[in-house]
């Protein structure tokens, strides 16, 4: 079928919405209708970095509606409404115990630009086109293994919930899934965009008492304060490792580190207590620490977590109900844009504009 997409020709391009050429489902697969579709730093540094091949369709928080089901597929149905999350295997040893974000083919199956058969979904002309997270969700449809579409809802709006599937989730689930706050225990997090503030949102579920939110930004500052943050302190007014030690008696018990900057992430390592546990989530450069001391010498651990150690199909309407309780306002973070706006969308996210852009396709 001929569908619209916002195709990147070459590292670095800005976004073009051309007509492509879209392969029905294939076994296991469903074709969904695309009715919004979040903007993630991660494409940015698809489209900059060169992670993927080009040409390529990129965007990865897809949410939409299922139009046709392939042979095998069982637990969607037309008119389901889904949200598109990343792509997994589902064979492997983490995949089977819960861990499908360590999935031994992920970088393949999101990065590698083919579906898990090894074949191209998109073309133009006779030009293959790769495909992003199993997904490829800047386009008016797409087709997706059964495995990365989560039944959601229809009682909550469609176009809000594309965040869900990577950005939002990463930064809720870092927290609820892999860091598991205890009672009473206290967590900084650094960084105010939509990862952190997803954070910040997770940690006054957990009812943690002290929540510190560290950004440059006051306007992100204030929002945090708004979501649970209990304090908030800007990185470039005030020495936070300080602050952070004076008001939590020590330093706190957690870390959650969104922005990838390596003297944030030291000052995420110092500002902990003895015991604490740094999660790092930012994609973050080659940098120094000195292991001794900012680790080892007080008993601390420093963690990588991808998509917040999360199992989309069952974390992720979880997520929707503490939304709709009122508990996880995740709505305050974001703005639309039209789908011809792409490139906009990506200026202003860049720019610190807007926290978490969601595109309209329909």
């Amino acid at each position: 079928m001929k569908i619209q997409a916002a195709v990147t020709h070459a590292q670095g391009n800005d976004f073009f919405v051309e007509e492509v050429t879209l392969s029905s489902p294939a076994a296991n697969e469903v074709l969904v209708k695309i009715v919004a579709t979040g903007v993630c730093h991660t494409d940015a540094v698809a489209r900059d970095l060169g992670i993927a091949p080009y040409p390529i369709v990129l965007g990865h928080e897809g949410a939409g509606i299922v139009e046709q089901v392939g042979a095998n597929v069982t637990s969607l149905a037309p008119g389901d409404h889904v949200v598109i999350s990343y792509a997994h295997c589902g064979q492997c040893e983490n995949c089977l115990t819960g861990h499908p974000t360590v999935c031994v083919r992920f970088n393949e199956l999101n990065f590698g630009g083919r579906m898990e058969d090894g074949t191209y979904r998109l073309r133009k002309g006779d030009v293959d086109i790769a495909t992003f997270f199993g997904q490829s969700s800047f386009g008016t449809h797409v087709v997706a293994h059964e495995r990365n579409v989560v039944k959601v809802d229809k009682e909550v709006e469609l176009s809000l919930l594309g965040p869900l599937g990577c950005g939002i989730q990463t930064g809720a689930g870092t927290v609820l899934n892999r860091l598991k706050p205890e009672f009473g225990s206290s967590i900084a997090v650094y960084g105010c965009g939509a990862v952190g503030l997803s954070a910040v949102m997770a940690a006054r579920i957990a009812n943690c008492p002290l929540i510190f939110a560290v950004d440059i930004h006051d306007n992100r500052l204030r929002l945090a304060k708004e979501l649970g943050a209990t304090h908030t302190l800007n990185g470039k007014k005030v020495d936070v490792v300080e602050e952070i030690k004076a008001a939590s008696g020590g330093g706190t018990h957690y870390a959650v580190e969104t922005t990838g900057v390596p003297q944030v992430v030291r000052q995420c390592l110092n500002a902990l207590r003895p015991l604490g546990q740094a999660a790092i989530v930012g994609v973050t450069p080659e940098m120094t620490i000195d292991v001794h001391n900012d680790l080892m010498a007080e008993g601390k651990s420093m963690i990588g977590v991808i998509e917040g150690d999360s199992v989309p199909r069952v974390f992720i309407p979880k997520l929707v109900e503490f939304y709709k309780a009122g508990q996880f306002p995740f709505d305050k973070l974001v703005k639309f844009y039209e789908f011809q706006q792409i490139n906009e969308a990506f200026a202003d996210s860049a720019e610190g504009k807007t926290i978490k852009p969601i595109l309209k396709l329909a």
